[in-house]
């Protein structure tokens, strides 16, 4: 390597190490997010089942998730040998003790520890569907069954060369053929996932509509009115996500350069376009432009941008943006209109906004997408993102059914209803987020 190459190198794993910290910081960030939008005796369970997920999915992936992932033994298109790597064997270091360089040129390690705070905030997403009302030791189980059967295959299938990748053995290989490119033979029309649409967001929103039929509504559910206990902690939750976010899409461009500037530019500009769409939404809908609606839009556009943060302009990324959050806005009424107990709105954040997302990469990209130039190619690259939407939704949602209806007969799900209007805080941890007793009075007042 020339010296200038060494630099630029060492530039790109900075950058990646950073990415990966800020993506860590995601799952903190979401319990504060759902934290404050749960009850005020829900709060430290809902923290603790994104915390739980940190602690089990981060040893699952070091032991089996990397190599499921991104193993070289192709198994089916749909995961890859999860023992060729067990416990990263021969993934980090060669025989004679020097740092394997990864995809990229940076050492690989660097690369494992970037996807595994991918595959720990995608889990922890789940959670909010389920509040207030589940065994925590049931969830935690779960979150090792679900990130190992649906998260880890998808993102083999998406990333790591499988069914829904560009590669030779692909989805659109198999519809619209091949070409040759650099030497190697890949889908003539390449499916668009930038960060993860599929493997994050329809994957985790399909999993929490699932969990919430199985699991049931709570007892309150369409009786009495649920309200964020804490809407300063909705809202630095959301902060935090937006802030890990550069991370989870610049991060994604796996250098130091001019796409991950892109990405980062089209985050931020679809994500403050989502919030004015989801304020506008329900400002003619309700009358009320409020706090708990900037949060969510803010969320609903980092969501919708995610799979196409890096093939999108400025200014596409801006209308991206806005119909998602005018979509996620709408979204969220689903859960009555059907009936369903999505406790804290990830079907209408994460599942319709990634599904959006997702399609409109297909409409929107840069010269390939249908409404910019994309002609013929562009309408297959709308076919291609519309199958590999719904692959991803048949797929998880088969996968979370087994599993969820698995743990019903086997563990249970649900805690008491005494427990549950008592408290879940109380009754799975002995704990309490706020001091309840009554307070003395002053007597100088």
């Amino acid at each position: 390597m020339t010296p200038d190459q060494v630099t630029a190198m060492s530039g790109n794993a900075a950058w990646m190490l950073i990415s990966a910290a800020l993506v860590l910081l995601m799952t903190p960030a979401l319990a504060f997010f759902y934290g404050g939008m749960s009850g005020q005796r829900s709060v430290l369970n809902m923290m603790m089942m994104s915390f739980g997920s940190l602690g089990v999915v981060s040893v699952i992936y070091v032991l089996w998730g990397w190599s499921m992932s991104y193993g070289n033994e192709d198994i089916g298109t749909i995961f890859a040998n999860p023992f060729e790597q067990f416990g990263l064997a021969g993934a980090i270091t060669d025989a004679d003790g020097n740092y394997l360089a990864g995809a990229a040129g940076y050492a690989n390690v660097i690369d494992i520890g970037f996807q595994l705070t991918f595959a720990v905030i995608a889990t922890a997403l789940i959670t909010g569907a389920i509040a207030n009302r589940v065994k925590f030791s049931t969830w935690m189980v779960f979150s090792a069954l679900w990130v190992t059967f649906s998260y880890f295959p998808l993102a083999h299938m998406v990333w790591g060369g499988g069914l829904l990748s560009h590669g030779e053995n692909s989805l659109s290989a198999w519809l619209f053929g091949t070409i040759t490119e650099d030497g190697e033979t890949v889908a003539a029309i390449a499916p668009i996932d930038f960060a993860g649409g599929t493997v994050v967001h329809i994957n985790a929103g399909i999993a929490a509509l699932v969990l919430a039929l199985v699991v049931g509504h709570s007892h309150g559910f369409m009786k009495q009115a649920h309200r964020p206990h804490n809407l300063p902690m909705v809202m630095l939750g959301a902060a935090l996500l937006w802030f890990g976010w550069f991370g989870f899409n610049a991060g994604s461009a796996f250098a130091a350069d001019g796409l991950a500037g892109l990405a980062w530019l089209n985050t931020t500009v679809a994500t403050a376009a989502a919030m004015l769409g989801w304020l506008a939404t329900e400002r003619i809908r309700d009358g009320k432009a409020t706090s708990l609606g900037a949060a969510s839009g803010v969320v609903a556009g980092l969501v919708a941008i995610t799979p196409a943060a890096g093939d999108l302009s400025p200014v596409s990324s801006i209308a991206l943006g806005a119909i998602g959050g005018a979509l996620a806005c709408l979204g969220v009424g689903l859960k009555y209109r059907f009936r369903f107990d999505d406790s804290l709105d990830v079907v209408g954040v994460h599942l319709v906004a990634g599904l959006w997302g997702t399609v409109g990469a297909g409409l929107l990209a840069n010269d390939t997408g249908l409404l910019l130039g994309g002609g013929a190619d562009g309408v297959r690259l709308v076919v291609i993102q519309i199958l590999i939407a719904l692959v991803a939704l048949v797929f998880s949602g088969v996968v979370t059914l087994i599993i969820a209806l698995a743990l019903k007969a086997t563990m249970g799900w649900r805690i008491s209803e005494e427990d549950e209007f008592g408290g879940i805080d109380g009754a799975e941890h002995g704990e309490t987020a706020y001091e309840t007793s009554t307070p003395i009075p002053n007597p100088m007042r």
